[in-house]
């Protein structure tokens, strides 16, 4: 374990989508199948200074030192794999998911939730999918391999992760996949306690313009009552977080 990488570490988790049913319509064939693609996968990774830390089945976990390093193999990689002669006429869709962090290295390998966030980028793509996380997209800025083009995919909400803001990296000019992204749909309380402070700003917003959109009328009105609207303002917006507390309390 002591030659991975340490420091900043950019995560590549990768898998072909769809294996067991390849599997079932190519019968044999589709060893030829299994070795091609880890060939493929292992020239373009290990081409760009990727360290192999395991693979099962149809699945990777490489590790690189760079973040552009990474997004270099994942695209060649995605290339190669688009364009080989398959068995059968087999389309062979392979989903990639890259994260970059600080983990820890332990007696076993990698430790840390940055491994964790990875591997689930990667699980929420499709096959032909490179996604990447927030910090891997500013690490590797407007440096991206020719033909690439990046699509924000906005924040998304990840098994065992709280929220990722997603990136796709397109390939020589493939447009970002209309599927949505295999990721949690928020829960019932997050839905509604969202839509609450939505409506409670809202209102606020509404209220303010309404007291200061008018300077003329401000100026006629005695201070007196200008102070007593503000108070009044002040009053109801209490009131509403005070409401908030107790629907949680009562309900969550």
């Amino acid at each position: 374990m002591a030659t991975l990488p340490g420091g900043t570490v950019t995560f590549v988790f990768t898998d072909i989508e769809g294996s067991t049913r390849l599997l079932q319509e190519l019968g044999e064939e589709y060893g030829d199948v299994a070795r091609e693609h880890r060939r493929i996968v292992r020239e373009a990774f290990g081409g760009r200074g990727g360290t192999e830390i395991d693979t099962q089945g149809d699945s990777f976990f490489f590790s690189f030192s760079r973040a552009r390093d990474a997004v270099a193999a994942a695209v060649e990689a995605q290339r190669g794999l688009r364009d080989h002669d398959w068995p059968g006429g087999a389309q062979v869709r392979v989903r990639m998911g890259l994260h970059t962090g600080e983990p820890s290295l332990g007696d076993e390998g990698y430790l840390g939730i940055d491994v964790v966030r990875a591997a689930r980028i990667s699980a929420a793509g499709h096959g032909g999918q490179i996604l990447v996380s927030e910090t891997t997209r500013a690490l590797i800025g407007n440096q991206l391999p020719d033909g690439v083009q990046v699509h924000d995919l906005g924040q998304q909400n990840l098994k065992d992760i709280q929220h990722e803001h997603i990136f796709e990296l397109s390939v020589d000019g493939a447009s970002a996949a209309s599927k949505p992204l295999k990721t949690l749909t928020p829960s019932r309380k997050e839905s509604f306690e969202s839509h609450l402070e939505e409506r409670i700003n809202n209102y606020v917003e509404r209220q303010l313009e309404q007291a200061f959109s008018d300077p003329t009328a401000a100026a006629k009105a005695p201070v007196k009552a200008a102070a007593g609207g503000l108070a009044i303002l002040v009053m109801l917006v209490v009131a509403l977080v005070v409401i908030v507390l107790i629907i949680k309390l009562a309900f969550f």
